[in-house]
């Protein structure tokens, strides 16, 4: 046993020292290492399935992912570029109605709210929209449209950086799906990056949620509005 003298104590604390960095750069590259893995599977899963407006293959539905809205209620404009995609889809008859999905946990924020009166704005008909209110979250949205609105294809919209994890959650959970994304925000530099940042850890978080066959945070009975919105 080595001695408790100064030496002694500072002996100790450099192997101790050494096994932290050890730990931690083990941890590390096992980190970049599950990062790179989950996005090679959801770049896999997404390929042959992403598309510009004009060649994206006719589907019933549009999902429409929620992203942030302001204090006024208005969308931000990475949510209004993914609802102008939505409404391009309709006018070129690629679908018939847009399911729009997001955040409305509480009273008040309230992501499908705003989506829905976007739409209206820009001249989408009231009937061919419908509201998902508890899609908090990618892997929420394509669970809730297949098992509550009973959405079997889709194209599912959003930005460039966030389309392959996407697409790849909704057809493992089994939609049929197509992807379009935008990309013109990206102007909009910081919040683009932050973002795009982001996505690394999330496509991780969509492996196990996959892997797990989670129920999303709120499941609810089958709902009947994308039926009546195609019929």
């Amino acid at each position: 046993m080595m001695p408790l003298t100064r030496p002694g104590i500072l002996a100790r604390v450099r192997k101790l020292l050494r096994k932290l960095v050890v730990v931690g750069a083990l941890g590390v590259a096992a980190s970049v290492l599950a990062m790179a893995g989950a996005d090679l599977w959801v770049r896999a899963g997404a390929h042959g399935h992403v598309y510009a407006v004009e060649d994206a293959p006719a589907a019933p539905v549009a999902l429409v992912l929620g992203a942030e809205v302001y204090g006024d209620g208005s969308p931000s404009p990475f949510l209004a570029a993914r609802l102008e995609l939505a409404r391009q889809l309709l006018v070129a008859g690629k679908v018939r109605a847009i399911l729009v999905s997001g955040d409305h946990r509480e009273w008040a924020y309230n992501e499908p709210g705003a989506m829905f009166s976007w739409l209206l704005d820009h001249g989408v008909p009231t009937e061919k929209i419908v509201l998902d209110h508890a899609g908090f979250d990618t892997y929420d949205s394509c669970a809730r449209a297949k098992r509550v609105f009973g959405v079997g294809a889709a194209i599912v919209v959003t930005q460039t950086y966030h389309i392959d994890r996407a697409v790849t959650v909704c057809r493992k959970l089994g939609i049929d799906a197509s992807g379009v994304a935008d990309d013109s925000v990206r102007v909009y530099t910081e919040p683009w990056y932050h973002s795009a940042a982001r996505e690394r850890g999330a496509v991780v978080k969509a492996v196990f949620d996959v892997a797990s066959g989670r129920d999303p945070v709120f499941l609810g009975p089958h709902e009947t509005g994308v039926e009546a919105a195609l019929g």
